[in-house]
């Protein structure tokens, strides 16, 4: 059956296209730098918001028209499975990612869940033999069934813990039947509300401890996945464990995970954090951190995780300009954990979504990768730190100095002197870049 049957396979035309179904600037044949674009960009599709959102929202019910919602149960989860696998081929995408209760649905007991994991994850993976699409990540849900009230691996509850260890130990092995390049841990639920009635060291101590079991186990059944932490401000706890990138990576410092873990970046969470996506990528970056990207956006007038997909073309150029950085993503990829709008409600809105998403990054890619042939940014940011590379700056850098002897050297300072940090100059030459990139095409 086909759940798309009025949809062709997606395919590159050009910016000058005025085909809704196709690409404008993603060419998965280009290559820039040695790479194809698809090399470079690693598109995966969020199962979730693909397959399994009804787009409901906190004052309305969902609206979403889906030709596989007319089944139930276990019949509805191996109809999305059909459709998935469609919707990958006729999008071109060379990954997916899921939790467990996206695929499948949960059963009255662990075991009943696992069962139904077993017949879904054996249905994908015969699937994904005639498939180019493989597995980005998996992960398991441990923050939407009401067990998870008061979390899961930092819950105050020790059978809480324990039933959340046991979704970690099937999820891992449900990695490692079907090859996932890498497997993430999102701590729904890992916060609290108030110290009031919080161990906040108990918890914290449980949740290190859990990541440490699942470190072990993986090694135990020879899952050679990336371990990815995805940061998350807010939302639903006040106070969530996994803020942001320099408080997970504290944590995994803390507790002697930092070479285990990497971290899985969302564009929405950053911005929920009070960051810029290009800052999180950063942070991530110049500690070795940089594992995975969710590639999304949030409205600046609302103050929750909208999961818009990603349009913002400054955005995506600065956080290309990251990734090229970073040479990449190795194991990663950019997972489109994005929703279409509560009133774009058709399949086919689907493609118009990721289309633009896949576009947007695209155009991100080319024109950060001019950014660093022609060293712009490079160049600005070196002048503005010229001073420690000679003089009494080499000697800081180089750890020849103390107290005494730059107090000496100040008191000999007759004038300092600051330069211009040439901000809208260099705002300015990115919209240039931006423009001149794609203007004789």
């Amino acid at each position: 059956m086909s759940y798309f049957k009025n949809i062709n396979t997606i395919t590159y035309e050009g910016p000058k296209s005025t085909n809704p179904y196709a690409f404008k600037f993603y060419n998965p044949e280009e290559e820039i730098n040695g790479k194809t674009m698809e090399e470079h960009l690693r598109f995966g599709i969020a199962y979730w918001h693909t397959f399994t959102e009804d787009l409901s929202d906190p004052f309305g019910a969902g609206t979403a028209i889906r030709p596989w919602d007319k089944y139930k149960g276990m019949d509805l989860a191996k109809a999305r499975v059909e459709a998935a696998f469609e919707f990958f081929e006729k999008i071109n995408a060379p990954f997916f990612a899921f939790h467990d209760v996206d695929i499948a649905p949960e059963g009255d007991s662990l075991k009943e869940s696992n069962e139904n994991l077993d017949t879904i994850v054996a249905m994908i993976k015969d699937y994904m033999k005639d498939s180019k699409t493989k597995l980005l990540w998996n992960t398991v849900n441990n923050f939407s069934h009401p067990r998870f009230v008061h979390g899961a691996g930092s819950s105050n509850n020790a059978d809480v813990f324990a039933y959340a260890a046991a979704k970690v130990k099937k999820g891992l092995e449900v990695g490692k039947e079907l090859g996932a390049e890498n497997y993430v841990f999102w701590g729904g639920r890992e916060g609290y509300e108030t110290l009031l009635n919080t161990d906040m060291k108990v918890e914290m101590d449980n949740l290190g401890r859990l990541f440490h079991m699942a470190k072990d186990y993986a090694k135990e059944i020879d899952f050679d996945a990336q371990f990815l932490i995805e940061p998350k401000p807010k939302e639903p706890t006040s106070h969530q464990y996994d803020f942001d990138v320099a408080s997970g990576y504290a944590f995994l410092q803390h507790y002697g995970l930092e070479d285990i873990f990497k971290f899985n970046i969302e564009a929405n969470h950053a911005t929920l954090a009070g960051h810029t996506f290009e800052h999180e990528l950063h942070y991530a970056r110049i500690h070795g951190m940089l594992g995975s990207v969710d590639a999304n956006q949030g409205h600046p007038l609302l103050g929750w995780d909208t999961d818009e997909f990603p349009t913002d073309l400054y955005s995506t150029v600065l956080a290309m300009y990251e990734i090229l950085k970073n040479d990449g993503l190795g194991r990663g990829g950019l997972n489109f954990d994005a929703k279409v709008r509560r009133g774009s409600f058709t399949p086919e809105d689907l493609f118009h979504a990721h289309i633009a998403g896949m576009d947007s990054f695209a155009a991100g890619l080319k024109v950060a990768q001019r950014l660093i042939d022609d060293n712009v940014l490079e160049d600005v940011i070196g002048e503005r730190y010229q001073s420690y590379q000679q003089g009494i700056g080499l000697d800081i850098v180089q750890g020849n100095t103390d107290l005494r002897k730059l107090e000496e050297y100040a008191l000999g300072l007759t004038e300092i002197k600051n330069e211009s940090g040439k901000l809208e100059s260099m705002k300015a030459t990115i919209n240039q870049y931006l423009l001149t990139t794609f203007a004789s095409k």
